[in-house]
């Protein structure tokens, strides 16, 4: 199995990265984490098939990381496509999915498709099973409005990747990666303080307490990307590949 960084950027698109979207797949398993607004751009250059994409797990409702769910369905409906999709995330998905949808193109949240598709509430800190992924939110802190703001543990044949989500540091994120294969994290800034983001320097400082196998930083500001070269850790960047 691995994941594939579709887009590993924030908000604003610094270095060129496209929005947060990452592709997980594996011999049964093949789902989205994020879909953020330039998502189908960047599937489509990475020749991603789209039609074989089971699910879209969504950590919160900020356009960087749901806006480009609207694309994608109907990007599906365009091309004929038949096999179901599952959009899950936070308690709110049903009305935050109508809203996206209206938003990018009036009267399409209802129109009636080719496909079904199935919106899941995620409950926080339960197990929910998705598209065959056993995924479990757990609460991380990225202000009020557009949450709730999840980091997810998704086990999958046999390997458990975590997504930090959107946070400031936060002790969740120690039992959310606890032994994970992978831990992707948001790594907003180096040294400065961030409200409601991660930075180098307090990941640094609870680092001890990370039991992950391997750690892989992403959602990076300008100011990160001009400190990559003086960390450990790895550091995204599109398209990137990691085996899992």
């Amino acid at each position: 199995m691995h994941l594939q960084f579709v887009g590993c950027g924030d908000a604003f698109g610094s270095g060129g990265r496209f929005n947060t979207c990452f592709h997980l797949l594996g011999d049964s398993t093949n789902l989205l984490i994020d879909c953020g607004a330039s998502s189908l751009i960047a599937l489509q250059h990475l020749g991603i098939a789209r039609e074989q994409i089971d699910a879209i797990l969504i950590t919160h409702f900020h356009a960087d990381h749901i806006g480009g769910v609207p694309f994608l369905v109907l990007d599906a409906q365009f091309s004929g496509r038949t096999r179901p999709l599952t959009i899950a995330g936070p308690p709110g998905i049903e009305t935050w999915y109508e809203r996206v949808m209206e938003t990018a193109f009036e009267h399409s949240a209802k129109v009636p498709r080719r496909f079904e598709t199935r919106l899941t509430t995620l409950p926080m800190r339960q197990a929910t099973t998705v598209a065959g992924a056993e995924v479990t939110p757990f609460p991380v802190v990225h202000g009020r409005s557009g949450g709730p703001f999840y980091a997810l543990r998704i086990a999958a044949e046999g390997r458990t990747v975590t997504y930090s989500g959107d946070t400031e540091w936060t002790d969740t994120l120690v039992e959310a990666s606890a032994g994970a294969d992978l831990f992707v994290t948001e790594c907003y800034v180096y040294d400065r303080p961030a409200k409601n983001h991660m930075s180098y320097a307090a990941l640094r400082a609870n680092a001890g307490h990370l039991t992950a196998k391997r750690v892989v930083l992403t959602h990076m500001s300008a100011d990160m990307l001009s400190h990559v070269g003086e960390v450990s850790e790895t550091c995204a960047e599109d398209g990137m590949v990691v085996e899992v």
